[in-house]
């Protein structure tokens, strides 16, 4: 095990319980993050979601919808996240033929004390388990891959953008 005395741990007071940190005394600015995802499916699933004859309904709007909704509902399901008001959010869902899947990006802006990271994520996770949702009657064999952090800007840890970026 590694010793951790150099470590300053930002989600735990001295006696090693769990807390939120405090941003109250950070400064407000504007922030944004990109985070991307898909999910990989079959020819027959992909065809069916392309010509909506999915038997639940238009997969990309519902998906599109659920991200949305799910980056609003963040800190009701990541446990150390701040409850924050953010400026706007955006799923956008694309379907790739060459890869047959379906490629998700949402983006997230606020002006705040604490990045919405966690929002972007958030919303590209829920919106990939959507299109799984919708979809599973048909096939269950479904991959949810590669859901990152894209880029982020704002706050006191700069800015960043994900090496080899969609």
């Amino acid at each position: 095990m590694q010793e951790n005395d150099d470590i300053d741990f930002t989600h735990f007071d001295n006696g090693g319980r769990a807390i939120m940190v405090d941003v109250g005394q950070k400064p407000v600015t504007e922030r944004r993050a990109v985070a991307s995802g898909r999910v990989v499916v079959s020819r027959e699933t992909f065809d069916l979601i392309r010509t909506g004859g999915m038997k639940k309904g238009d997969v990309l709007a519902v998906a599109r919808i659920a991200g949305i909704m799910a980056a609003k509902r963040t800190a009701d399901l990541i446990p150390m996240t701040h409850n924050i008001s953010f400026d706007g959010a955006r799923v956008d869902l694309c379907l790739n033929k060459d890869k047959c899947c379906v490629d998700i990006t949402a983006s997230v802006s606020s002006c705040g004390r604490t990045g919405v990271e966690m929002e972007a994520l958030t919303a590209v996770s829920v919106a990939a388990l959507t299109v799984y949702d919708m979809c599973k009657a048909v096939q269950k064999d479904m991959v949810i891959q590669d859901i990152r952090l894209e880029k982020k800007s704002g706050g006191v840890h700069g800015d960043y953008t994900a090496r080899g970026s969609l």
